[in-house]
């Protein structure tokens, strides 16, 4: 008699895994028949990100202001204009509010012409726009939030003036004073949403909506929609001398 048995196969496990640093060096040269291969999306990308979509009259920089700036007020006011409609149709509420961080904001916007690449300089990350519900208490830890980090967060939305010794003499959301019990809807960005740069009132959210559509995207489609850009340090939110 014959026995027949039959083995079963263990599946297959990692159990170790190593790697190695490998210098890249003027010895290692390109490939011909691959560098043919991608030179026309090559050529074709530096196309699209160079071609001029509008066009700055001055230098746009997030240090031309003690608590507001020209590149901080423009971001902040394009992540208003250009989200507020996708967010109102997907929930039927509007943005009351937007607060971004100062250093976010990794480049300033040279004099001339404004192309996608300028976004890419611009913000560089793939940050995307969240939009949180507040309610008023929270609202007032996010002003506390700005009051003490005496940087030009970009803010749009809202007006924030101080009085000479950091009390707040006005602040308002959509040119109204702030409700405890009410919510407010403010987009940031999903990395300020998880508390980044300290900012962890945002924890404190109701509810949170995922937009999936990065600061960068929303900068190139406003940018595809004007003619020119001028920003300027208005009065939404600085200090009295």
């Amino acid at each position: 008699m014959i026995n027949l048995t039959s083995c079963k196969s263990k599946p297959e496990q990692l159990k170790e895994l190593t790697g190695k640093q490998i210098a890249i060096d003027t010895s290692y040269t390109s490939v011909d028949s691959i560098q043919k291969f991608i030179q026309p999306y090559h050529d074709r990308v530096e196309n699209i990100l160079d071609s001029t979509l509008a066009y700055a009259p001055y230098i746009i920089s997030k240090t031309d202001g003690t608590l507001n700036t020209t590149a901080g007020n423009l971001m902040a006011d394009i992540v208003l204009s250009e989200t507020n409609p996708i967010y109102k149709k997907r929930t039927g509420n509007h943005i009351d509010m937007v607060l971004l961080n100062h250093g976010g904001i990794r480049s300033l916007i040279s004099q001339g012409a404004v192309t996608s690449r300028t976004a890419y300089e611009v913000m560089p990350f793939e940050n995307s726009v969240v939009v949180v519900e507040l309610k008023g208490e929270t609202i007032f830890k996010m002003v506390d939030y700005l009051i003490k980090s005496k940087r030009a967060h970009p803010i749009a939305g809202a007006q924030l003036i101080l009085n000479k010794d950091n009390s707040i003499k006005k602040f308002t959301i959509g040119g109204n004073s702030i409700k405890v019990d009410k919510s407010y809807y403010v987009a940031t960005s999903d990395y300020l949403v998880t508390g980044g740069d300290n900012m962890n009132f945002f924890k404190e959210a109701v509810s949170k909506t995922e937009t999936d559509y990065k600061i960068r995207n929303a900068m190139i489609d406003f940018f595809s929609k004007v003619d020119t850009l001028a920003p300027k340090v208005d009065l939404r939110y600085y200090q009295l001398q």
